[in-house]
């Protein structure tokens, strides 16, 4: 059972932390790639203040974005700001998200989100978790995986883990950091791959951002995951 108050406090903790260490930042630094592809610093903000304010339009029962068009324009428009104007953005819609999860609601609902997947309203808050620690570490200014809290680590791995079970192009995937076990992948009765390694490198690999190249594989080569 997803506690979306619990989440809610830590999205508040995760944001916190981003901003004080963007704080460092001048807007030379913002201007420069971040650790995604085709996108500068200023562009992953920009996408994690819109994604705050998107996902209040999920659990206010409208569309997160007006389209992909405008999803994109808007973090194009928003990218090139000055960064006190960014990190204000920042924290005045994440405050915005926090006023919404706080609102009386029937957290057992279904909620659209983009290209017409949906989940439990109660999930909203997790999702949120997972962009801000995400792109935390995508601007690429000190944060790494490690330093990601360990319950989020694991819940993330369980999460994307999930996103890939019944995908007919991964093999039946057994993960797992010595102490703890996911499955992923095609369902069988057994496991063709087994991927072992620490749970940050886990995480890294399953979200595409790093190739895996840390991990060890038993029973064929370490798989191709599609992207997410």
């Amino acid at each position: 059972m997803m506690d979306h108050a619990r989440d809610l406090a830590s999205v508040r903790d995760a944001t916190e932390r981003l901003l004080n260490a963007a704080t460092k930042l001048d807007n030379a630094a913002v201007a420069e790639p971040s650790r995604l592809p085709g996108w500068s610093r200023g562009h992953v903000l920009a996408h994690l203040a819109r994604n705050a304010d998107a996902l209040v339009n999920a659990l206010q029962g409208r569309p997160m974005y007006a389209s992909a068009e405008a999803r994109d324009a808007d973090i194009e428009r928003d990218a090139a700001r000055p960064v006190e104007v960014q990190l204000a953005d920042l924290r005045e819609s994440g405050a915005r998200f926090q006023e919404a999860g706080a609102a009386p609601a029937d957290w057992s609902r279904t909620v659209e989100l983009r290209n017409g997947v949906t989940d439990k309203a109660a999930r909203v808050p997790f999702r949120r978790w997972v962009e801000v620690e995400l792109h935390h570490v995508d601007l690429g200014i000190g944060y790494e995986l490690e330093d990601l809290p360990a319950e989020f680590v694991e819940r993330e791995i369980d999460f994307l883990g999930e996103r890939f079970t019944g995908h007919p192009d991964v093999p039946p995937t057994r993960v797992t950091d010595g102490t703890r076990a996911w499955s992923t992948g095609r369902e069988a009765a057994e496991p063709e791959v087994t991927v072992r390694g620490p749970a940050p490198d886990l995480l890294g690999w399953l979200s595409g951002r790093r190739d895996g190249a840390s991990l060890t594989a038993e029973g064929g080569p370490l798989p191709t995951l599609p992207p997410l």
